[in-house]
């Protein structure tokens, strides 16, 4: 249903505009990219096993809001650190029942390594490890599924200045999750521009394709992001606006596109950038 998809979604992405700061280039060294957002995600309904949307049981509704810090700091001129952290509150209410809990999510840490460097564009890989350790996955509704997941992705930019003041990004990986949930495939596909030189917009298509190993039994929890076994597309679409050389903010649009076996909804972000050079 995903790969059906992809072909006008992907045709969609290359008429549209994107952000500046892409995912293939690294830092250079000494300098850091920091990003603090503000997050409100909601959803009232689900993708079953066929794609389609339904309603979440008893008039359900989850809400996750969240405040994310996002780092990349070049060691070298080839190799960035990265570090991502969300302090989260999240929210199951239905006709029966209602379920918060709030505290510290999944922590990301990677590492982005250049292999080539060429003109107008860039090659790199990437690799990363998600560690569940500073919450409790057995609460009633947890803010994870508790287990780390290990991803290795590479990734391709290219500039689009003969075009448009703009870039393409290109990124595949795969993500081993352990113990009970599925493995994952990854892909991003990426164009940003400038729309003047304080203004810039960015469009991603963002998914996940199951690889189909694990268990396929949804999470009982009351948690519907946090399924062991889905398929889920999203767009991402963003303005932002350079206060200075240093400091500027985005406001950004996440809805889910398509999916089986999770959640239907859609983010809502504004975020806060500054760049150290």
């Amino acid at each position: 249903m995903l790969k059906k998809t992809l072909l006008p979604l992907f045709l969609l992405v290359l008429c549209c505009a994107s952000q500046v700061f892409a995912g293939a280039w690294t830092q250079q060294a000494g300098t850091a990219y920091n990003r603090l957002s503000g997050n409100y995600y909601a959803a009232d309904r689900n993708f079953d096993d066929d794609g389609d949307r339904k309603k979440m049981a008893n008039d359900g509704k989850f809400t996750d809001v969240n405040l994310n810090y996002y780092v990349e700091y070049g060691v070298t001129d080839a190799a960035t650190v990265i570090a991502s952290v969300y302090y989260k509150q999240i929210k199951h209410d239905d006709d029966t029942i209602e379920m918060k809990t709030y505290g510290f999510g999944d922590v990301d840490l990677g590492l982005k390594y250049r292999l080539v460097q060429f003109s107008g564009g860039v090659l790199a890989v990437q690799g990363l490890v998600k560690i569940p350790e500073l919450y409790d996955e057995n609460d009633s509704l947890p803010l994870g599924n508790g287990q780390y997941d290990v991803e290795a992705r590479i990734l391709f930019g290219h500039s689009l200045a003969y075009l448009f003041p703009g870039y393409c990004n290109f990124e595949l990986g795969y993500r081993w999750r352990f113990e009970e949930p599925s493995d994952e495939y990854r892909y991003l596909i990426e164009v940003g521009s400038d729309l003047t030189d304080q203004w810039y917009a960015r469009v991603k298509l963002d998914g996940l394709l199951s690889a189909n190993n694990g268990d396929e039994m949804v999470d009982a929890s009351g948690n519907p992001t946090i399924t062991t076994e889905y398929d889920l597309l999203k767009l991402d679409v963003a303005v932002g606006y350079r206060i200075d050389d240093a400091w500027g903010w985005e406001a950004v649009y996440t809805p889910a596109l398509c999916g089986e076996n999770t959640a239907v909804g859609a983010t809502y972000t504004l975020a806060l950038t500054y760049q150290l050079r």
